[in-house]
């Protein structure tokens, strides 16, 4: 096991603003985890098939689990039900229930809650429906601009059968007053076959160049989707550790929510990109990948026990 103890707070392991010893030290008092998934833990396809562990992706939730520290894994993919992507991948080794898988859906189903929508109109698949309606929130679909329907709600996510007629009927929407939520403005999501392009971003673009409209973020990196995360985990957002590869998701998040943010260069980030972003934007750790974060962790753990 590689000994990190000794290294410099501001080279190998690309701190920004805090010593090792400080990072260390919050490393190992962090009371829960959040893991992105794409890129972090595992990868797939462009179309988010097939997906394997990354090297320690594993290993590290195994360990969370046997000291006894909640972790949740927040994709800002919406093609599956968490409880699908939780049974995904439970398939492929991963041991967990259920309840540690989160969408943007949700974190909307929160925010659509206390912002009293009553009907919502989805522009994506079931699976970004799904956690709406068991939460008891009226949903519908967008079938033709004729029959636009009166929801006072928008809610935008993965949607690679998007068309005209549902891009005219969210227009009708918004024109009569219906709020815009996004579930994610990043432009790509990290695949084995390198960048994908998302669909959320691309539709909102058109629909915020048509009505004006203000496009709501529920997905990473919204302080609402670090704070769901945090309600589940039974902690607060200071409390987390935040792991992910994108600096303007997963990192940008943590830092809004003054978590500990750890950047894994095993998506889509890379050293360059971490080492030239302003020093209130870098992550207060960066790793090659999860496993070298299991390492620190374990060495963090020993040390307390010395």
């Amino acid at each position: 096991m590689a000994d990190h103890t000794a290294a410099p707070a501001s080279t190998s392991t690309g701190l920004a603003d805090q010593s090792a010893r400080v990072v260390r030290r919050r490393l190992r008092d962090a009371r829960g985890f959040v893991f992105d998934l794409d890129g972090t833990l595992v990868l797939g396809d462009r179309h988010n098939r097939g997906l394997a562990p990354l090297p320690g992706a594993l290993e590290m939730t195994r360990w969370l689990t046997a000291q006894g520290t909640p972790f949740a894994i927040f994709t800002n993919g919406t093609t599956k039900t968490p409880s699908q992507y939780a049974g995904e991948l439970r398939s492929i080794g991963f041991e967990l229930p259920d309840r540690v898988m989160l969408t943007p859906a949700s974190s909307a189903v929160d925010v659509l809650l206390r912002q009293g929508h009553k009907l919502v109109l989805v522009l994506g698949t079931d699976a970004l429906a799904a956690p709406l309606i068991d939460a008891g929130i009226q949903t519908v679909r967008a079938s033709s601009a004729d029959a636009a329907p009166a929801a006072d709600a928008v809610l935008v996510g993965w949607y690679p059968d998007f068309t005209m007629a549902a891009l005219e009927a969210a227009c009708h929407a918004v024109w009569a007053g219906a709020a815009v939520y996004s579930a994610s403005q990043s432009m790509f999501f990290a695949t084995a076959q390198g960048r994908a392009l998302g669909t959320s971003r691309a539709i909102c673009a058109m629909l915020k160049s048509l009505t004006g409209c203000r496009v709501h973020v529920v997905g990473k990196p919204a302080l609402a989707a670090l704070r769901g995360a945090a309600a589940r985990l039974g902690v607060r957002p200071a409390e987390l550790a935040v792991v992910g590869d994108s600096p303007d998701l997963e990192i940008a998040m943590a830092r809004r929510g003054s978590a500990l943010a750890i950047a894994v260069k095993s998506g889509l980030a890379d050293a360059a990109a971490l080492d030239n972003l302003p020093p209130s934007q870098r992550p207060h750790l960066s790793v090659r990948d999860v496993d070298e974060l299991l390492s620190i962790c374990r060495q963090a753990h020993l040390d307390e026990e010395e």
